[in-house]
């Protein structure tokens, strides 16, 4: 990359600042080197993960596993980047790990923040992406990675600018910690009164009785004009969003425009309504903060006066329903329907048991909401300064 250099920074070579890792993945069919101690990283691993230290993936290898493959033993403070399907996951090792040959992976050497160099890539993941070749699917050599220039300050500015952004993203973890923690108290009181302690004399309705279900709906894909990212558009919820959202929804990756939503007769889902996607990915459970909109692989619940329950109950109803139930497992992502959603039975407890749920749930509920707006506003704050302190544009002072 060129530009202004900074007094006092210097551009240097990632393979001058960094070793660059390749990994690898043992033969499959030898079960020994399976399920072992050592963590083994995938890009799999990283496409919904939202952090920055990482200690585990979903399988890990043997001793065996590590001899007789090309994977190699990463330390603790490691950078992972995924260099092909797709380029540009990124992740610091929390402890000794491998991965498989989807990641050029970087050891910083002694002249390097290793923090600091995670925020640089991460600052830099479009470039890192237009460097990729291939035609089948884009991937970026150890070779070309290590012959990218960067500007980099002295050690000393590096370590300041990583505690900088660093101290954000702190933030950031601490409030979707704590947001887990209040969905799981939450969830643990559904549990205990409406499974653990149900009682047998409360009645089982079907949710088409007692909320008004509805379908979202998708304009023609090859007539893009219906789409945007413009902010002053509908947000059009996808299965991605709510996996990315959290409880409550506050960004969509798209929009509709009016004209998308007039023609089309798409229905424009309220403020504070459940969704839950039923397609593809069964069981992912939201909640609107504003007018939306979503495909038709999702459906959303509407309440009126007279529906027996609050919002925090279907929530976890949702959330902790089977959905294997409705159909074989084997064909569970194309077997249910929305007829089977709203075929589904609800259990309606008595209105004391109900009312006490909502008084104890709905605190929690506001807090998670009002974590996510703050979470929202560190983002936004983080996401402004990273390319301004990253270029030298801002400086820190030490």
């Amino acid at each position: 990359m060129s530009g202004r250099i900074p007094e006092g920074w210097r551009e240097c070579k990632l393979g001058d600042v960094a070793e660059i890792v390749g990994g690898g993945t043992p033969k499959t069919n030898v079960i020994e080197y399976w399920n072992g101690e050592i963590p083994w990283i995938t890009p799999r691993d990283l496409s919904n993960f939202n952090g920055r230290f990482i200690s585990k993936g979903e399988r890990n290898i043997s001793e065996k596993g590590l001899i007789n493959s090309s994977a190699r033993i990463l330390p603790k403070g490691t950078i992972l980047l995924s260099t092909r399907a797709p380029v540009g996951y990124l992740a610091i090792a929390e402890n000794q790990m491998t991965t498989n040959q989807g990641f050029r992976s970087l050891i910083p050497f002694k002249n390097t923040d290793n923090i600091f160099l995670f925020y640089l890539l991460k600052n830099n993941v479009e470039y890192l992406k237009s460097q990729a070749t291939g035609t089948t699917f884009g991937e970026l050599s150890g070779s070309v990675l290590g012959s990218l220039i960067f500007p980099f300050p002295p050690l000393p500015e590096q370590h300041a600018i990583a505690s900088v952004i660093g101290s954000l993203d702190d933030k950031i973890d601490l409030l979707n910690r704590e947001n887990q923690t209040l969905e799981q108290m939450a969830e643990a009181i559904f549990r205990q009164w409406f499974i653990e302690e149900a009682d047998e004399e409360w009645e089982e309705k079907k949710l088409l009785e007692v909320t008004k279900i509805a379908i979202g709906r998708t304009p023609p894909r090859e007539e893009s004009y219906w789409f945007s990212t413009d902010s002053k558009d509908i947000k059009w919820v996808s299965i991605k969003d709510l996996g990315n959202s959290g409880v409550f929804i506050f960004n969509t990756s798209e929009y509709l425009t009016l004209e998308a939503i007039k023609t089309f007769n798409i229905p424009i889902i309220p403020s504070n309504t459940i969704l839950l996607s039923f397609k593809m990915t069964v069981g992912r459970v939201g909640i609107t903060t504003e007018p939306m909109t979503s495909n038709e692989a999702i459906a959303h619940f509407i309440f009126d006066e007279n529906t027996p329950f609050s919002k925090e109950y279907l929530y976890f109803f949702l959330k902790t329903f089977k959905y294997d139930s409705l159909g074989s497992t084997s064909s569970i992502v194309t077997a249910i329907n929305s007829s089977m959603i709203k075929d589904m039975k609800i259990v309606i407890p008595d209105y004391i048991t109900m009312n006490n749920f909502r008084i104890q749930t709905e605190p929690l509920f506001i807090k998670i909401k009002n974590n996510q707006k703050q979470i929202r506003t560190l983002e936004k704050l983080r996401d402004t300064l990273l390319p301004k302190l990253m270029s030298g544009e801002v400086r820190v002072k030490l």
